[in-house]
């Protein structure tokens, strides 16, 4: 009768088991370096100094007052420079509305923003 070997299955068996435990490492490490490319590249496409540059004019307008026309209202002329700007310059579809608010007993110039370039959609509400 022939005698079994079990330790040459056990070493067989083992190797079988490092193999699969390293695809698995390599699998995981692979993707890791996927996902910090794209969390890379959707930092970098974010238009952080298109939206400065647009909450920055408005600011001014805001604070000098030209943002309202003689009667009081939000002054369209200014306004749809801005937008047709935007549209030109950064290829983006802005808006922004102006309004006169009181908060705690003080008055605010509440400033509502939007900015959309097509892959990035931002809306802020500001109270100057």
């Amino acid at each position: 009768m022939e005698k079994l070997d079990n330790e040459a299955q056990w070493i067989v068996l083992m190797g079988f088991m490092v193999a699969v435990a390293f695809f698995f490492l390599a699998l995981v490490i692979n993707q890791s370096t996927l996902v910090g490319q794209t969390t890379a590249e959707g930092v970098l496409e974010f238009p952080k100094e298109e939206i400065r540059d647009f909450t920055a004019e408005v600011a001014t307008l805001v604070d000098s007052g030209d943002v309202y026309a003689a009667d009081g209202t939000m002054d369209e002329e200014i306004r749809n420079d801005i937008v047709r700007l935007e549209e030109v310059r950064n290829n983006a579809i802005v808006d922004y509305s102006v309004e006169k608010t009181e908060l705690s007993g003080k008055t605010y110039n509440k400033t509502v923003f939007h900015f959309n370039n097509g892959v990035t959609v931002y809306d802020a509400t500001v109270y100057y």
